[in-house]
């Protein structure tokens, strides 16, 4: 298999385009996920006949393969950019909604007792207390949300979207292998990218999980 250097730097504006495209969808998907995934999870956590309704349903909409659920959103919004972040926002559901549950399950019951004790009101306990302690687990379901997101952007090649994608359709079509290759790593070269800004983020936002060491010293 012959890489063609050329054709890659005579498609750097493409390419480009191509890449911030399949960005802003993976992106957009994992946003809204989280807008829905958030209040979502607090009702499950707070009402539990709920939860298992909640965590099931997600469950079931994850199981349906990617390119069905695109061509079943069709008729509602046709091929455009909303039928591809819809049907990312579906998969991206399922991690985000346990991980938020899960994370809000291991809060201490101390923490919120105290927080009760101080006179603080529910929604400011979940602000203040319970949704930070949780950001650690959530964080790591944004981070398997978006890996998953960036690399299913280009299942929606097959309604006319799909960002990177385009680049493995066009290479199997022409037998021309550059293109494909290119498409495969600059997607892994953003999940690699976007995972460690998420993880900086995190290192950034939860001060208190970092265990300080303390120096040893001669008597």
């Amino acid at each position: 298999m012959t890489i063609e250097w050329a054709w890659i730097s005579d498609h750097a504006g493409d390419l480009t385009t191509l890449t911030l495209s399949h960005l802003q969808a993976a992106l957009t998907a994992v946003l809204l996920g989280l807008l829905i995934s958030l209040p979502l999870a607090v009702l499950a956590h707070r009402v539990r006949p709920l939860r298992g309704f909640l965590l099931g349903l997600s469950n079931v909409l994850f199981t349906i393969p990617s390119i069905a659920v695109f061509v079943l959103l069709l008729p509602v919004s046709g091929l455009t950019r909303t039928t591809t972040v819809i049907g990312l926002t579906i998969y991206t559901l399922v991690v985000l909604l346990r991980n938020t549950v899960e994370g809000l399950d291991s809060v201490p019951a101390k923490a919120r007792e105290a927080a009760i004790a101080m006179g603080t009101r529910p929604l400011r306990t979940l602000l203040t207390v319970e949704l930070p302690l949780a950001l650690p687990v959530i964080m790591a379901g944004v981070r398997i949300a978006t890996v998953m997101s960036i690399s299913l952007v280009s299942v929606a090649t097959y309604i006319g979207d799909g960002g990177l994608g385009q680049l493995f359709t066009d290479g199997f079509q022409r037998n021309f292998p550059t293109p494909v290759v290119v498409g495969v790593v600059l997607t892994l070269l953003l999940a690699l990218v976007a995972d460690a800004l998420l993880v900086a983020v995190q290192y950034v936002l939860t001060p208190w999980t970092r265990q300080r060491h303390p120096k040893s010293g001669k008597a």
